[in-house]
C-alpha cells in the first residue's frame, strides 16, 4: 500500500493520505487493501439489493484522487 501511496506527487495529499492510512487502520482493525484502480478500503462485506444484485464492498475507506481526497465512509 505504501508503494502506491508514494506514486503521489502533491506532498500535502500524500502526508494526508499516510494519516489516513494510519486512523483508518487503526479504527477499522483491519489491513488495507487496495480495490480497483485508486481506491483503499479497510474491511469488507457482501450486499444484496431487493433486485438480486449483489456484490463485496469495503466498510471504510478513502480515494487519493487527483483532484480531491475522497472519504468513503
Amino acid at each position: 500500500m505504501l508503494d502506491y501511496l508514494s506514486q503521489i506527487e502533491h506532498p500535502q495529499k500524500k502526508a494526508d493520505a499516510l494519516v489516513l492510512l494510519e486512523i483508518m487502520q487503526e479504527l477499522s482493525g483491519d489491513s488495507a487493501t487496495l480495490w480497483g484502480s485508486n481506491m483503499i478500503g479497510f474491511g469488507s462485506y457482501h450486499y444484496v439489493y431487493a433486485s438480486g444484485r449483489e456484490g463485496d464492498w469495503f466498510r471504510l475507506g478513502f480515494s487519493p484522487r487527483k483532484q480531491n481526497l475522497t472519504l468513503y465512509i
